[in-house]
């Protein structure tokens, strides 16, 4: 009975390797074919038809309720399913991720383990995935080879283009099975669903927030406290989460463990992966009630939001400057700390943000990304660029009341008033 199992799958699941072995006179266990048998026309055994076939020998259709896919086997059509419950079964015992299936799971660990198997034989780049090797091999071959068919724009795997026509087509196949909500991206689901999960017990005293666990309040308290008891032994910065310490310390070492499949960039943060992801997939999730924009990432909804209510709720401590994003806060407090995080590499010099050090930098690679599309000319600045252009739009924008001079430039602008009223005379009516 064995035999005959085996028989059966290499038959099915290995037909070259069925064929050679039928050439070379074996029945794929081993052991030659029974002396009654040919080459040319094996007798195969009379088998009860698989669970994955009708009596007709036709395969059964493991069909999803919910949205009508269809599935091979009744273990595809579970994982799948899960799309649409949201259900993680598999959960990672180092950082505490969840998962639809164990293979997930196992991709997800290679995070922490730094596991890279597969590697580009043209530029010697590893990654963790087979998927994302084949795609970062496409920048190589320059290969896009899933095209839409609406806009003509092309991508490097199928399941991107798929996520992409659903802009053109308004699929939604995930639904949200509490309020029956749409959506075309299982992850937009998952981030639905949390609404959901309205069972809050862990009151913070200060604030009257609620949260889910212990740890999240525990967290936020510290927001309250300014308990920051994670240090980084390479700059002496701290951190109120471990989780946080952790993506700091690849400032350091440089890694970018997250990598994106299309084009083969890569993130210190897999919540940066994902935002960076919908510049491929066009997917914005997450819409303003106000005015109906929609964003990439609840943080720049929130953002925008405060366009609408005005709420500037980050405080500086030391002049009481307030702003709209805890980022502005963080660059205007180094004015006070005198803190330049951002060094060269060539010339040692140090900046307060990340984009004055980049800016900088095309000094040395002699980096000029600015064109100008009337007369070719190139800029490092966009802010030089800005003002070459008002040379071709004759877009001056200071003008002087005195003498009727206009410049393109505030700082010519503001040099020529200080003499202005000594030396020219008010304009005759």
């Amino acid at each position: 009975m064995e035999e005959v199992k085996l028989h059966q799958h290499i038959e099915k699941v290995h037909p070259e390797e069925h064929s050679r072995i039928l050439k070379s006179g074996g029945n794929g266990a081993g052991n030659p074919l029974p002396p009654n048998s040919t080459h040319q026309h094996p007798t195969p055994p009379k088998t009860l038809p698989s669970p994955t076939q009708s009596h007709t020998g036709t395969p059964v259709a493991h069909t999803c309720s919910q949205c009508g896919k269809s599935f091979k086997s009744k273990s595809l059509l579970t994982i799948h399913e899960r799309t649409h419950t949201g259900e993680r079964p598999y959960h990672c015992s180092l950082c505490g991720n969840s998962f639809k299936c164990k293979s997930h799971l196992m991709v997800h660990q290679r995070v922490h383990t730094g596991e890279r198997p597969y590697h580009c034989s043209q530029c010697g780049k590893s990654f963790s995935q087979s998927s994302c090797l084949k795609s970062h091999q496409q920048t190589h071959t320059g290969e896009s080879p899933f095209q839409c068919s609406q806009c003509g724009k092309s991508f490097t795997t199928a399941a991107y283009l798929r996520i992409h026509t659903r802009i053109h087509t308004g699929e939604r196949p995930y639904h949200c099975s509490q309020c029956e909500k749409k959506f075309s991206h299982s992850n937009s689901l998952t981030v639905h669903q949390q609404i959901h999960k309205v069972e809050r017990p862990y009151h913070c005293l200060k604030c009257g927030k609620t949260f889910r666990s212990p740890t999240h309040l525990v967290h936020h308290q510290r927001t309250h406290t300014g308990e920051r008891p994670y240090h980084c032994s390479q700059c002496g910065k701290s951190f109120n989460r471990s989780s946080s310490l952790t993506v700091h310390q690849r400032i350091h070492t440089g890694e970018h463990p997250y990598q994106c499949s299309q084009c083969g960039k890569s993130f210190k943060h897999s919540s940066s992966l994902r935002k960076h992801q919908r510049i491929h997939t066009g997917e914005r999730p997450y819409h303003c009630p106000t005015c109906g924009k929609s964003f990439t990432s609840t943080t720049h909804l929130n953002n925008h939001q405060r366009i609408h209510t005005g709420e500037r709720p980050f405080h500086c401590s030391t002049c009481g400057k307030s702003f709209k994003q805890s980022s502005s806060l963080t660059v205007h407090q180094r004015i006070h700390t005198g803190e330049r995080p951002y060094h060269c590499d060539q010339c040692g010099k140090s900046f307060k943000q990340s984009s004055s050090l980049r800016t900088h930098q095309q000094i040395h690679t002699g980096e000029r990304p600015y064109h100008c599309p009337t007369c070719s000319k190139s800029f490092s600045h966009w802010n030089a660029f800005n003002s070459h252009q008002q040379i071709h739009t004759e877009d001056y924008l200071f003008h002087c009341f005195q003498c009727g001079k206009s410049f393109s430039k505030s700082n010519a602008f503001n040099e020529h008033q200080q003499n202005c009223t000594e030396e020219c005379p008010p304009l005759s009516s």
